[in-house]
């Protein structure tokens, strides 16, 4: 029987990944038109694009007439491209006569509020009964297009939207006096922290420009420049290929933003690459799941979501990214070590030297590259605000791709890269849009502070850190199954106050939640990045979930450790002195190998029992800032790495003895 070429196996994988995108995302699912119908949308997804980078840069225009036309595009394009049903045909000619009615509902509506929100403001908000049935249609409309995009996050919206009648009923803090449909409907549509609030606008603005940035990216060639540079990193080392993929992983997945994603992009090259290694394909499922989960949060573009903190927060992108860097940093070295331990345990070599580019070769052809982002976060330094850097990175990218012949953009290329752009941003955008109706309804109900009363009711003397375990615990379920960037928005809103009146800094409560709201795509039950990583490695599920949890096990820890005492976050605590701050996270970083070494249960050599409890039990006393608690975890792992080297050195010595024999 013969067996399938690599190249047949790769275009299988790459099936599958596709598949299983599509399965889990919508954004995959699209519809596509040939002909005029398909040119008239590209028309129109170009025309988006110009009217974003215009009026959030040099136009004059409101923020709620910005995010009301933003909407609809939004709906607009939701309804020409997602389909009504997961089995619809997806080549069309020509919209449905339904999907053409919701259109015209949701312009007209959305037209109708751009014509008369300065009057109905002036007003102090008094509506008619008609404007009160534009309100209903316009959320009928927005619910629909949020199904389409995300069903899960439909579901939540739902919930929460009911708790404004029924909440009522509910006794204790999460209770409330009730509201008439009349208030509902004027809060989530006519007024500023309903559907048209914060959610749409940090889509309306960041998250619009990023993706459409990390498109340009893409297009000029800077994911093939990514992989072929960490190849030349780290592809010669021991589990070459598993670290090639965390480097290259982290990298892409800062930019696009969307852990699934990207594990269906890189995860077709690096798993297959790991498995033809020797790793299991467990064990390459979730080190693909891992790595690409990690990016949401990894400087120095935090898939966008830095800049909607940044906003939440009103600090400069700038702050929240330095607070960001050491857990990103602590996250990936201990997925690093992780790769390395196993690799070691199992015997694996490195790639050879014949399938490595050379460095020279990579930067001379490829390295100009990496402008675009030098000029982002070399521009944000300097003062400029996130959107115009990324509007001027967007067009440095360009400038940068022309200066060698073999990554010249040509208009063909920009034209396709403002059209995926603008395509990407859709789904994000709907979720932006119902994730509306969620802060609506904590706006209008107090939610928030109530869930925070209602925690603070069972934690005893306000102790910060079973708050944050409550917190984690509510941080995962609300982030489960929504993209990175919507889940934190709707973390924000609920669960960030409970931190803040349990005693925590603003941007720790925010970067605790982040992460959290993050790591649900490797959180069973639903751990979505983890399952799309299973399907094309060909692996269990449950098995890889398990192994995404235990090798991202450091991320679930870390936010403990900066919740109470922020001096592992650069910029926090500026009364912390240089040298207190370097060893601070020098020693997380030797907690953080402890940590790993002792789950992974290899050093040099097999460690026992005893040996494993020690280097678990040492960990948290270095992760932890303080002298007496760095001496402990010191100690611990000393004495460990002391006995593996008299082990590893009395091992080699017998074998040397041996052969001498």
């Amino acid at each position: 029987m013969n067996q399938p070429s690599t190249a047949d196996a790769d275009t299988i994988t790459q099936e599958k990944a596709q598949a299983l995108l599509e399965e889990n995302e919508a954004e995959s699912r699209l519809r596509t038109y040939p002909g005029f119908m398909g040119r008239i949308i590209a028309v129109l997804l170009v025309l988006w694009t110009g009217f974003q980078l215009y009026y959030t840069t040099l136009g004059a225009i409101s923020a709620v007439n910005l995010r009301a036309f933003h909407c609809i595009f939004l709906l607009l394009f939701t309804f020409l491209l997602f389909p009504a049903y997961r089995r619809e045909k997806r080549i069309r000619t020509l919209p449905s006569l339904w999907d053409m009615a919701l259109i015209a509902v949701s312009t007209g509506s959305l037209l109708y509020l751009v014509m008369n929100y300065t009057r109905i403001a002036q007003q102090g908000g008094r509506v008619t009964s008609f404007e009160l049935g534009i309100a209903a249609a316009a959320l009928f409309c927005i619910f629909e297009a949020a199904r389409r995009a995300s069903g899960n996050l439909t579901l939540l919206a739902l919930l929460f939207l009911a708790y404004n009648w029924f909440g009522e009923y509910l006794p204790g803090y999460l209770g409330h006096n009730g509201f008439t449909l009349k208030r509902v409907l004027i809060t989530q549509f006519w007024g500023t922290q309903g559907v048209l609030g914060t959610g749409i606008g940090v889509s309306a603005t960041y998250i619009f420009l990023f993706v459409l940035f990390g498109a340009f990216l893409k297009h000029s060639g800077f994911s093939k420049f990514i992989n072929d540079f960490s190849l030349t990193l780290v592809g010669q080392t021991s589990g070459g290929p598993a670290k090639v993929a965390v480097v290259a992983s982290a990298l892409l997945g800062m930019i696009n933003g969307s852990a699934i994603a990207n594990v269906a992009t890189t995860g077709t090259i690096t798993i297959p690459l790991m498995k033809r290694t020797g790793y299991k394909k467990e064990f390459a499922g979730a080190v693909e799941a891992v790595a690409s989960t990690g990016g949401q949060f990894c400087p120095p573009i935090m898939g966008a979501v830095g800049f909607v903190m940044a906003e939440f927060l009103n600090l400069s992108y700038t702050q929240v990214m330095l607070a960001a860097i050491v857990p990103a940093l602590l996250y990936y070295v201990g997925l690093l070590v992780a790769v390395h331990l196993e690799a070691k345990r199992l015997g694996l070599s490195g790639l050879s030297r014949e399938n490595i580019p050379d460095a020279i070769v990579v930067l001379r052809e490829q390295g100009h590259l990496i402008l675009p982002l030098v000029s982002l976060i070399g521009m944000m330094f300097y003062g400029f605000t996130p959107l115009y850097a990324a509007v001027l990175s967007i067009f440095v990218t360009v400038i940068a791709s022309w200066l060698r012949k073999e990554t010249r953009m040509t208009p063909a290329i920009i034209l396709e890269a403002m059209v995926e752009g603008s395509k990407s941003a859709i789904s994000v955008g709907v979720c932006c849009v119902i994730i509306g109706v969620i802060i609506g309804t904590v706006t209008l109900t107090s939610m928030g502070l109530n869930m925070g009363y209602l925690i603070l009711s069972f934690v005893d003397n306000g102790s910060i850190y079973l708050t944050g375990l409550l917190v984690m615990i509510m941080s995962s379920i609300l982030g489960m199954g929504v993209p990175g960037v919507a889940a934190y928005v709707i973390v924000q809103a609920v669960a960030v106050p409970v931190l803040i009146k349990a005693g925590a800094l603003p941007i720790v409560a925010h970067l605790f939640c982040l992460i959290y709201a993050c790591l649900s795509n490797i959180t069973p039950p639903v751990a979505m990045s983890a399952y799309v990583a299973a399907g094309i490695a060909g692996s269990d599920q449950t098995k890889t979930g398990l192994w995404a949890v235990r090798l991202g096990l450091i991320g679930f820890l870390i936010p403990f450790f900066f919740l109470d005492n922020p001096i592992l976050l650069i910029g926090v605590t500026p009364e912390a002195n240089l040298s207190a701050m370097l060893w601070a996270i020098a020693t997380a970083l030797v907690g953080t190998a402890s940590l790993v070494m002792g789950l992974e249960g290899w050093i040099l050599l097999r460690a026992s029992m005893l040996e494993r409890l020690i280097l678990i039990s040492s960990a948290p006393f270095l992760l932890l800032p303080g002298m007496y608690s760095d001496v402990i975890g010191i100690g611990g792992l000393a004495g460990v790495l002391l006995y593996q080297l008299f082990q590893h050195h009395r091992a080699s010595s017998e074998v040397s003895k041996g052969n001498i024999d």
